[in-house]
């Protein structure tokens, strides 16, 4: 089958292009893959249980938006973690964000805005499905610088006028992937500002949202709530992060009744249900904190063995939240090939993750590193990847 058009200019994911980046070299020591995003701490004690208690709903169709239990376990997490109150029709559940901050842009994105070709804003660097997903509509995607000038976050308001009233939706993602940068408050409120001054929707993307160093990221929906403007606000969440759940596949995305009603309404023909064990442990890992507050607490060993080890490197900033380092490079495919060669330490480019602008690439000269092995190889590992790239 020919591929459509609009996403001819999508590049080649990550991973593949890795993967032919390492072909034909020998790790040069035991390999340890810090790429891909996949947390290896345990998941909660009760997951088998809970899978073993509900296997015979296996039989069932299980509801498309989640079962009302879900909903409210959901809801009531949202009520605890910032304050904000949701009725179940304002939540939909999702097979893990991805699927939900594709399927967004389909269902609330317009064919046009002010009789032109919507525009849809994305950080660069930035999570690869936001592309996509404006390839899906026949938007036109620009990527907004995410860099250091910039506090690792994008400046969506110095686009100018004329492009904001193009804009039909702007993904953010707090804590930011790569970068660990958190938006406070003051960031997103302006954000939401723009958005109502402008007529546009922010998708804000929470799946790091558990995971921070010093304080817990402000919530993006909270704040819109706050303002009034909870219509302007499409939050997006799972437990693959926050429970270490990744292969549940299990989250959601909460808005406004009628922006969640369109989601749910494409979701219906387009959508597929999570099975009834799983959401029956989506419902118990919703409602328990004290499994999250641990693996948060090994994270935040593993950033303090980093700003050890890496914090005199020129350069380094230490992650605000999330598990990633974005480490200074002088160029981030050798770096990736040179650490492979020497120590069988495995990295991503933080080219794979920008998009070139203006002859510009804001990831060429970074590596993206994910701190989810055990804390106790995360030592040696940064230590051989600072004598290999930093010596």
């Amino acid at each position: 089958m020919a591929t459509p058009e609009r996403f001819s200019n999508l590049p080649e994911y990550a991973f593949p292009r890795l993967r032919k980046l390492l072909a034909g070299i020998e790790p040069g020591g035991p390999p340890l893959l810090m790429t891909i995003g996949e947390p290896k701490h345990p998941f909660p004690d009760f997951v088998p249980e809970v899978i073993a208690a509900s296997v015979g709903e296996l039989s069932k169709y299980p509801p498309n938006e989640g079962t009302p239990e879900l909903l409210a376990a959901i809801a009531g997490w949202l009520e605890r973690r910032y304050g904000l109150h949701v009725e179940p029709s304002q939540i939909v559940s999702l097979n893990g964000t991805r699927e939900g901050l594709f399927n967004a842009c389909i269902a609330l994105c317009p064919e046009s805005k002010n009789g032109k070709q919507p525009i849809v804003l994305t950080p660069n660097p930035f999570y690869q499905v936001y592309s996509a997903a404006a390839a899906a509509v026949g938007a036109i995607p620009m990527f907004v610088p995410a860099t250091l000038e910039t506090g690792h976050l994008p400046d969506f308001a110095g686009l100018g006028r004329d492009v904001l009233d193009q804009v039909a939706i702007a993904y953010i993602c707090s804590p930011a992937n790569p970068q660990g940068a958190i938006a406070d408050e003051a960031y997103l409120e302006h954000l939401i500002t723009l958005a109502e001054q402008h007529d546009f929707l922010v998708f804000a993307d929470e799946c790091y949202s558990e995971l921070w160093q010093d304080a817990p990221p402000p919530g993006a929906l909270a704040i819109a709530d706050r303002m009034g403007l909870i219509d302007r606000v499409v939050m997006f969440n799972s437990l693959s992060k926050r429970s270490n759940l990744a292969g549940l596949r299990s989250g959601f995305a909460a808005g406004s009744t009628a922006n969640i009603a369109r989601i749910r309404q494409l979701r219906s023909f387009a959508g597929a249900p999570l099975p009834l064990p799983m959401q029956r442990v989506s419902e118990r890992a919703w409602s328990d904190e004290a499994h999250v507050d641990a693996n948060r607490a090994l994270y935040q060993e593993k950033y303090a063995i980093a700003n050890r080890v890496l914090g005199n490197i020129p350069g380094y900033q230490s992650p605000q939240g999330g598990f990633f380092l974005w480490l200074p490079v002088e160029d981030g495919e050798a770096a990736a090939k040179k650490l492979w060669a020497e120590t069988g330490i495995q990295v991503l480019p933080g080219a794979y993750l920008s998009r070139e602008v203006d002859g510009h690439n804001p990831g060429r000269k970074y590596i993206r590193v994910a701190l989810v092995a055990p804390v106790e190889e995360i030592e040696t590992a940064l230590n051989r990847l600072k004598s290999s790239l930093y010596s």
